[in-house]
Order: C-alpha cells, then structure tokens, then sequence
C-alpha cells in the first residue's frame, strides 16, 4: 500500500470513466483514500527516517511500530499548532492539505447530507499528489525533525 497507488484509486474512484456523474458513494470513497495516502506517506516517513529505509540494518519490528505509532488526532493537533510554522514551508503546506483533507474525510465518512461534487474531489487529489511530492523534497533532516514533532510529546 504505497501514496502513489492509494492516489491511483482514488482517481479511479473520482473519475470512473462513465457517462454522467461518478456516484456519491465513489466520490465519497475517493476522498477519504485520498487522506490515507497522505496519512501513510506520513507513517512512513517517520519510519523509515527514524528507524531506517529498505537496508538490511533495519529492526522490521521497530519500524512496523514507528509506523504504527502516528495517530489521526494527535497528527491533526501538531499540524493545527503554531509550532507548525517552524517548519519548511513544504512542511506547512502538507499539515495544511492534511488538516483540510482529514476533515473532508470525516465529512465522507459520517455526515450522509453532505455532497461532493467530482471536480472538487478531483482538485482535493491533486492538492494531495503535488503535498505528497514536495514533502519528499524536503531534505531529510528537516522530514525527521517534523517526524518526531509528530510521535513524540514535548515535555518542558
């Protein structure tokens, strides 16, 4: 389960190639995997730049646990913090996709009188794609910087 493949359906789901309209359940769909490839784009940075990447030195069961260890709501309140805005600005604007999409999946998820209309939903997985390949653009120093910020709590 990579970002890129999650993306994939999620324009699938968004764009079915029918004639009219893609359902709301599709649309629906597609926006909530599009929060999970940010979602696990973002687990899997913590891991791999606090554990290791694919190397042979890696502790699998340490990584599967740093992966493991990034939870919605606590994500949610460091990228709404101000402290965000200590980051790069490729950082601030991923927690702002983040913050945007995560809440737009909860609407798809829970609130059934909500509507999405295809081209926003469209325009939301683009916002996710063009999030997901600047953070991978940030230098590694500042990615581990903004994975620990995440999944561990100051104390001070």
């Amino acid at each position: 389960m990579t970002p890129s493949n999650l993306i994939a359906t999620s324009r699938t789901l968004a764009d079915t190639g029918r004639l009219g309209r893609p359902r709301q359940t599709d649309l629906r769909r597609a926006v909530s995997t599009a929060y999970y490839a940010m979602f696990h784009c973002l687990a899997a940075c913590c891991a791999d730049l606090l554990v290791g990447g694919n190397s042979a030195d890696r502790n699998e069961r340490a990584w599967v646990q740093t992966y493991r260890a990034l939870d919605h709501g606590a994500a949610r309140r460091r990228c709404a913090a101000a402290a965000i805005r200590n980051f790069p600005a490729a950082i601030q604007q991923f927690a702002t996709v983040f913050l945007d999409l995560q809440e737009k999946r909860h609407r798809a998820d829970y609130a059934p009188e909500d509507n999405f209309p295809r081209l926003i939903v469209l325009k939301d997985i683009s916002a996710v794609e063009t999030a997901i390949a600047r953070l991978q653009q940030v230098p590694a120093k500042e990615r581990r910087a903004f994975a620990v910020y995440l999944l561990l709590s100051a104390r001070g």
